[in-house]
């Protein structure tokens, strides 16, 4: 319909493979600017795995991710990081030898509108007494922290957070969703892989259930009460 904001990222009939072994079966989903969105979804379902495929590290691929009216799919990750996608893995990737600070400063501005370190900063204050501290230094919390403010000064408009409060207490757990929320007020596009769908309902618009590497069902953040045992069941909670 006219009146719905054009999608900024734009699946259609996602396929992908590890190796022999397919893995996704067709994932559809669109993502408007400046929405939150989730996948939810058993472990080994495809949530993460779709993840990776928008950023070009999986083996294979086919069909089409349009970001911004491109196509990604065949894209080396690099360029796919240069379009304005910014990647925060479950694993989150901080470089253990670099500080705090050399880790916020190391990825290359992409694009207009990133965060500056004292904005980071602001946002996750626990970094401001670690700049000094090296990776191995880091609580958990800390490095989930630091794995997002990363991705926030490249200038990237897209972010892909994969399981931010996975293993977290749940002090942490709230602070993430308090900065999550704020990057939303800010204009940020954010793509959620997320187990805690309590988490989910408190900073998305919508949540996309994925099942063996397909797309079973979309439910709009304000019908989630509604659809609670529904949801348990996809999730086996």
């Amino acid at each position: 319909m006219s009146d719905q904001p054009a999608a900024m990222l734009d699946i259609h009939d996602l396929q992908g493979w590890y190796d022999e072994s397919h893995v996704l079966h067709g994932i559809s989903l669109k993502v408007a600017r400046g929405e939150v969105i989730t996948l939810l979804g058993r472990n080994g379902a495809g949530k993460t795995t779709s993840l990776r495929a928008i950023m070009g590290i999986l083996g294979r691929t086919a069909g089409s991710i349009r970001f911004n009216g491109a196509e990604l799919v065949g894209l080396s990750p690099d360029k796919i990081a240069r379009k304005g996608i910014g990647y925060c893995p479950e694993d989150r990737g901080i470089f253990s030898g670099l500080t705090v600070d050399e880790n916020l400063l190391l990825p290359p501005v992409v694009g207009k509108g990133g965060m500056s370190v004292a904005e980071i900063h602001t946002l996750f204050p626990n970094l401001v007494e670690r700049r000094t501290s090296f990776g191995t230094k880091l609580s958990g919390g800390e490095q989930q922290m630091l794995a997002i403010g990363r991705i926030l000064r490249t200038g990237a408009s897209l972010l892909l957070l994969d399981e931010p409060t996975e293993g977290l207490a749940p002090v942490i757990v709230q602070q993430i969703g308090v900065a999550v929320r704020l990057l939303k007020q800010r204009g940020f596009t954010i793509l959620l892989v997320e187990q805690n769908f309590h988490f989910a309902s408190t900073v998305a618009d919508r949540h996309y259930v994925v099942e063996e590497g397909k797309i079973v069902d979309e439910i709009a953040n304000d019908d989630l009460p509604n659809q609670t045992e529904r949801l348990k069941s996809y999730l086996g909670v």
